[in-house]
């Protein structure tokens, strides 16, 4: 029996050229100069190094659907997902501010081209983002242009000073968050690297770097702690926060740890409620196959938790996603299935 699915974390392949096409004449240049050196700082971080991916099913990446819009609703026909919220594979961020010139063109370029692509079925595809903060006046600006937009969710960098820029829960960035506030739009944290993490990717042993693939989850730990330890949440408690793909397991183990600390020795003058109140009232995670932290459900909260496919990438439970949820919420009763695997992303994203 199929049931209703929303992935709330998938990718879509986005090719430089068409950005590129979209980008000023004048800026192509000083945009081919920023990839390539961000391209060389990745090579630089990575050592060289390249993964054995020979054993892998590429079915996914092989699909049309990976970059074609209607080919991908068809991807999610096939696999029974009625929408997506959609991430990009560039990490467009990192290289705005390497852009010698106006970068803003650039961004919007890199937007535009994602809209587009949802604009096929904007019922269907919801696309996240990703908004510079190295530049709060045009942040707001973009959040609410692209809010007129129908946008639901922006991508942000998990660390801010990987830009040599302040924390979140500076005042700079207050307009930002009250833009967001205001207008609904959810803040997305994606599964990422943070730069110092490839020093294990370069010593790991393992031929998929599987130490190195165990690390970037847990790195959210901090993210999480960030926002609700400085008391960000308090002063903007409208704020909705999706942490995409680190899984479920040591969620909650983290937020009880969080409790004792608050609850203890530790002082965090801006906060008025426990860790664990905060992440329910403000925050969602993401997993794809999680049986271990399903059962933690309801410390973590079940309207706090999406289930996503994360098509195309090896982990997908696509194009079984129905039976992959059938057998993990076998023993789950039917209004937290429901909530989890379509009610939650349908609500928090308006799908």
């Amino acid at each position: 029996m199929h049931r209703r699915l929303i992935s709330a974390d998938s990718h879509v392949k986005v090719s430089l050229e068409a950005i590129r096409g979209r980008v000023p004449t004048s800026l192509r240049g000083a945009f081919d100069d920023a990839t390539a050196l961000q391209a060389a700082r990745d090579k630089e971080l990575r050592g060289g190094r390249a993964l054995d991916m020979s054993d892998w099913d590429m079915e996914a990446f092989r699909d049309p659907g990976y970059s074609d819009p209607i080919a991908r609703l068809a991807a999610m026909d096939r696999d029974g997902v009625q929408a997506e919220v959609l991430y990009s594979e560039v990490s467009a961020f990192r290289s705005f501010g390497l852009v010698k010139g106006d970068w803003r063109p650039i961004s919007r370029a890199f937007s535009d081209h994602l809209s587009d692509f949802a604009s096929v079925d904007p019922d269907r595809l919801a696309v996240s983002y990703q908004v510079p903060i190295i530049d709060i006046d045009y942040a707001v600006e973009e959040v609410l242009r692209l809010a007129g937009l129908g946008a639901r969710s922006v991508h942000l960098p998990n660390f801010p000073s990987e830009f040599s820029l302040p924390d979140y829960h500076d005042s700079r960035y207050d307009p930002l968050w009250g833009a967001l506030s205001e207008t609904g739009v959810a803040i997305s944290h994606h599964l990422g690297t943070a730069p110092h993490l490839y020093s294990v990717f370069q010593r790991d042993p393992t031929p998929q770097a599987g130490i190195f693939t165990s690390l970037p989850s847990l790195s959210l730990a901090e993210v999480i702690a960030w926002w609700i330890l400085t008391g960000t949440l308090e002063r903007f408690p409208k704020l909705k926060i999706v942490f995409v793909e680190p899984n479920l397991y040591w969620v909650a183990g983290f937020l009880a740890a969080l409790d004792r600390k608050a609850a203890g020795v530790y002082d965090f003058p801006g906060m008025k409620l426990t860790p664990t109140e905060y992440f329910q009232r403000n925050m969602a995670v993401t997993f794809m196959d999680d049986e271990f932290g399903l059962r933690q459900r309801h410390e973590l909260g079940v309207e706090n938790i999406l289930w996503s496919t994360d098509f195309p990438h090896p982990a997908t439970t696509w194009p079984n996603s129905q039976a992959v949820v059938a057998r993990q919420f076998a023993d789950i009763p039917e209004n937290e299935r429901d909530l989890i695997c379509a009610g939650n992303a349908s609500r928090l994203y308006n799908l």
